[in-house]
């Protein structure tokens, strides 16, 4: 149980930094310049080095600290939720802000700062939790750092079958995501948590179900087992392919590129009432009959 008190304080620690760095870079950067670097890089650093340290708890903590999948899928939604409600409306997400982009919501320029945020917050994490896991705290540690440099692939079952799970895993995360974006964070947030939480112990098993490709990356792409062209599949275009599924699905066609709508009918939202439209007919005749009869010579 100790072992487990110093990762909550490790999950605390993260969590207060970051909020540091994002309270810093929101009164010293302009909006712009924070909005797509600074917020997004402390939502990146965040997230990656909680996950790490959470990873390492599923995979050793289930047979050497004693508790069992109920804990870890527990800190699994409390992780997600402090996420949501802290990052500031960063997702730390490469599929999140290509979505943002193919909504015409964010120009290329954002886009790509958003990305490059992203790659620099994912591997300072990473190299962060290293560092902290090289200072041994917990038993927890030790084993992770003895089994660091063997650590084997998180795609338990074949290619096309991973691909597949990391793309409906992405569909339905972004589906409601897209749903639920606009509503106020006190609902979406939760309902992103729930969806994180159950998706991961569905499809977990069989690609660790990450459907983010920075943590992806930063998380599974160093161990053996597995090409980089295997990962590149699995974990960028899965995920990728499931995003662009769900934005069909509630767009009906991508903003950026097509102005037509692909998959729903344009019809009308408003019904104009047939009494009026008669109405509206029989006015202008009526005009015109008043004004022969203006016309007609008097007696």
């Amino acid at each position: 149980m100790a072992g487990l008190n110093v990762s909550f304080a490790f999950f605390a620690l993260v969590v207060g930094v970051c909020q540091v760095l994002r309270w810093l870079s929101k009164r010293l950067l302009s909006p712009a310049v924070y909005e797509c670097l600074a917020r997004e890089l402390a939502g990146s650093l965040q997230l990656c080095m909680s996950f790490l340290e959470l990873r390492m708890l599923m995979e050793i903590g289930l047979w050497g600290g004693g508790f069992g999948p109920d804990v870890i899928l527990t800190l699994l939604f409390l992780l997600f939720l402090v996420h949501g409600a802290s990052s500031d409306g960063a997702f730390a997400n490469p599929a999140v802000s290509l979505q943002e982009f193919l909504l015409c919501e964010s120009n290329l320029a954002a886009t790509a700062a958003k990305l490059l945020a992203q790659a620099v917050g994912m591997g300072t994490g990473w190299a962060a939790t290293k560092l902290y896991w090289s200072w041994e705290l917990t038993h927890f540690h030790v084993i992770q750092n003895l089994i660091a440099a063997e650590c084997s692939s998180s795609i338990h079952t074949s290619l096309h079958h991973a691909a597949f799970v990391e793309s409906i895993c992405s569909f339905l995360f972004h589906l409601v995501l897209l749903k639920l974006h606009q509503s106020h964070p006190i609902c979406w947030t939760p309902a992103l948590a729930v969806t994180v939480t159950f998706l991961t112990y569905t499809a977990g098993p069989f690609t660790g179900a990450f459907f983010n490709p920075a943590l992806a990356t930063a998380t599974t792409f160093h161990c053996s087992g597995n090409t980089l062209w295997d990962y590149i599949q699995v974990y960028w275009l899965g995920p990728l392919a499931g995003m662009l599924a769900a934005l069909l699905l509630c767009q009906g066609n991508v903003p950026r590129l097509f102005q037509k709508n692909l998959l729903y009918s344009q019809k009308s939202k408003y019904k104009i009432p047939k009494a009026r439209v008669v109405a509206h007919v029989e006015e202008p005749q009526q005009k015109k009959k008043g004004e022969r009869n203006n016309s007609k010579p008097q007696a």
